[in-house]
């Protein structure tokens, strides 16, 4: 059996980082446009409102994004999940903004949205992203109201009644958390080479080790798991999955931010954007508390 990604795949993943890598040289915010420009990158949009690049956003779904789970005669790529789990693996590690998993999820249903000349937005759990840049919003969010977001970058909105998760939805937002994960730990270890200290970088230092370390394990952990969730499919290997994304991204981005000290939280750093989408994140489809429970049922039955 290969535990290997195919000559086709690491194809498909390389094209997707191209794509999302066409960023402000500030910051990881490839979608998002009309920030001002003194501070090269994100803070508050000149009209108080994220927007997306409606262009990129066609550009991913030229590439197949949206629709590479569709069978060729919908004009789709006829892949699968495990496909499914890289395009979102990068788009984690690149903290794309936009509601990616509910037009995904819709592009087989909403004319447009596989050629991402459509937005849509969809409830999961009590939230919804992306609300007011949406052009077709799913039922389940009818009442909904703004509220506070943490990210910048992900507008939020609350439903008074909570909507059902898709588990394919959970499979894919752990996929984006496993990205963040896999980012933040590479910016440690970057910083962690570049940085000195008592005329040494700090990477010379055990408790930065033991950091970066940890990272790696957890990152490592959870790919394992997130990949095997997309090929069994199973709702108790995906809500495994999802809890241990979820550790690997909030837990990453936090170790990360230590390892950054005070810069961490400035805005020409990235690093406080990927614990700030690690949050949001992790409230989605009802948070780990959903996840928790299913797994828990299934390991009692």
């Amino acid at each position: 059996m290969r535990f290997q990604l195919t000559a086709e795949q690491r194809a498909l993943r390389d094209a997707v980082r191209d794509v999302v890598g066409r960023r402000p040289s500030a910051g990881p915010w490839g979608l998002v446009a009309q920030f001002p420009a003194p501070l090269d990158g994100v803070a508050e949009p000149c009209d108080g409102l994220p927007r997306l690049d409606r262009g990129l956003w066609r550009a991913l779904g030229e590439l197949g994004f949206f629709s590479l789970r569709l069978s060729e005669a919908e004009g789709g790529a006829g892949l699968g999940l495990p496909e499914a789990v890289l395009v979102f693996e990068e788009a984690g590690r690149a903290l794309v903004p936009g509601p990616l998993v509910a037009t995904h999820l819709a592009a087989g249903e909403m004319p447009g949205a596989a050629e991402g000349g459509v937005v849509v937005a969809a409830a999961d759990g009590r939230l919804v992203e992306w609300l007011e840049e949406a052009d077709v919003v799913r039922p389940g969010a009818e009442g909904a109201v703004p509220m506070k977001s943490v990210d910048p970058l992900t507008p939020l909105h609350r439903v008074p009644a909570p909507a059902r998760t898709d588990p394919v939805a959970v499979l894919l937002t752990a996929a984006e958390q496993l990205g963040t994960a896999a980012r933040a730990g590479e910016l440690a270890v970057q910083h962690a080479r570049a940085r000195e200290q008592f005329g040494q970088p700090i990477g010379a230092f055990q408790a930065v080790k033991h950091l970066c370390a940890e990272m790696l394990v957890r990152v490592e952990v959870a790919r394992a798991a997130v990949y095997a969730a997309a090929v069994t499919a199973e709702r108790a290997d995906i809500a495994a999955a999802r809890l241990l994304a979820d550790e690997a991204a909030v837990r990453g981005a936090r170790d990360c931010l230590q390892v950054h000290g005070g810069m961490g939280f400035t805005w020409e750093c990235e690093v406080h954007l990927l614990l700030k989408r690690a949050w949001v994140r992790s409230e989605r489809g009802g948070g780990g508390t959903e996840s928790e429970e299913l797994l828990a049922a299934d390991l009692v039955a």
